[in-house]
């Protein structure tokens, strides 16, 4: 329930509400459509459906979606044909001839009382528009289990619709706070219902290291683990030695598959983000030697801006490249979508001025300022994640990218 309710806010803030054309119209369609022209008559949903679809690729995702979808909640019987010969209750249909107006997720629909007709130039389109048919029945389509007493009945509408933006994404923390494999299939569902198409998956942090690492196992069987503290950040208590370090978890290179397999089942991509040079607490506290200094302690604390804990990589090692490398080789591998987010955002360098070896690296690379350092850090990870192209599905190139000055996405 509160995935729902923090997913619902997120879509209030990045969509029209239906507050215009469609609801003009006495419609509730999230996001509102690019045309919604309203028909007289309603369409009733028989009990048997014929959904009728090509065998195109990709075309087998939004017939499971929509006879899943159907079944559960109305209780109708539905078979799904590829023959176009037999009549059919529900018509997805790809352009034999590409309608340049729709672009790749554009959709036609048509719900007239003899029956439902969707197009598109391809199947992410048809989805769509699967998203915006079901809106058009009752509430009760989004039941898991059968709704009883429901009056199956869709307005005869004729609806054009295509995305504004192409990166229509939400992200999701699962570092501060874990969430399960099954939660995050939930929030995958959620986004799918209002036509996102990009997860971003923040990985990493103070609070947990959350991707296993198999060439660095301490990342999981350390960092992913932390004592619990309830209360206001920088405000917490002080760890005692003997707190039990057990709230958290992580996903198995496994979970991320199966992640990335169900979030392109609702033409989802997912971008992992792996925040560093600052962020990186749960790093040094798996592998203390990252950092400028030995912690204490595993967890953060804060007293205003001064960190009593260095929560940064060490920009000055090899051991902090080399640790990197490892980390880049193997998420390049697990996530096929064309971009990486490493983070660089609130970098404290008050660790960094009082390092030795941070003095000589400036003095070397004749780096007159901390800010400097950072971006000597950047290259460098920039030259990392490329390496990875022959081992990823991806050609990465630095580009800027995230929600503050100092974040950047390596795609």
């Amino acid at each position: 329930m509160k995935l729902k309710l923090s997913l619902l806010l997120c879509c209030c803030l990045v969509t029209h509400l239906s507050f215009g054309q469609s609801a003009e119209n006495g419609l509730a369609i999230i996001p509102e459509p690019v045309k919604v022209i309203t028909n007289d008559g309603q369409y009733t949903l028989p009990k048997y459906v014929v959904i009728e679809a090509g065998a195109e690729a990709g075309m087998k995702p939004v017939t499971d979606y929509l006879k899943h979808k159907l079944t559960t909640s109305t209780g109708a019987v539905v078979t799904v044909k590829n023959s176009f010969a037999a009549p059919a209750a529900i018509k997805l249909q790809l352009n034999s001839k590409a309608d340049t107006t729709l672009g790749k997720e554009g959709y036609h629909l048509w719900v007239t009382a003899k029956g439902i007709i969707i197009k598109a130039n391809e199947p992410a389109g048809l989805f769509y528009g699967v998203q915006t048919l079901t809106q058009l029945f009752p509430k009760e389509i989004e039941s898991v289990e059968l709704a009883k007493d429901v009056k199956w009945v869709a307005p005869c509408v004729d609806i054009v619709d295509y995305p504004r933006f192409g990166w229509r994404g939400l992200m999701l923390d699962v570092s501060r706070h874990f969430f399960t494999k099954d939660e995050v299939k939930q929030y995958i569902d959620q986004m799918a219902l209002y036509k996102f198409n990009l997860l971003h998956m923040h990985l990493t942090d103070d609070e947990g290291w959350r991707i296993e690492i198999k060439s660095l196992p301490k990342l999981t069987t350390v960092g992913a683990y932390n004592i619990k503290k309830i209360g206001q950040f920088g405000q917490f208590s002080t760890p005692k030695a003997d707190e039990p370090r057990t709230y958290g978890g992580f996903y198995t290179q496994d979970d991320i598959r199966e992640l990335v397999k169900y979030a392109k089942s609702k033409f989802i991509d997912i971008m992992p983000e792996v925040d560093v040079p600052g962020h990186s607490m749960a790093a040094v506290a798996s592998y203390p030697e990252l950092s400028c200094t030995t912690p204490t302690t595993p967890y953060v604390t804060r007293s205003g801006e001064h960190m009593h804990n260095d929560n940064t990589l060490n920009p000055s090692s090899e051991k902090t490249y080399k640790f990197l490398d490892k980390v880049l080789t193997e998420v390049a591998q697990l996530f096929p979508f064309g971009y990486i987010h490493m983070g660089g955002d609130e970098c404290n360098k008050e660790y960094w001025e009082k390092s030795d070896s941070v003095t000589a690296l400036m003095k070397r690379e004749n780096l007159k300022t901390y800010e400097e350092v950072q971006s000597y850090f950047e290259k460098r990870l920039e030259k990392i994640v490329e390496s990875k192209v022959h081992t990823a599905a991806f050609t990465p190139r630095m580009t800027p990218g995230g929600d503050e000055p100092n974040h950047f996405c390596l795609p």
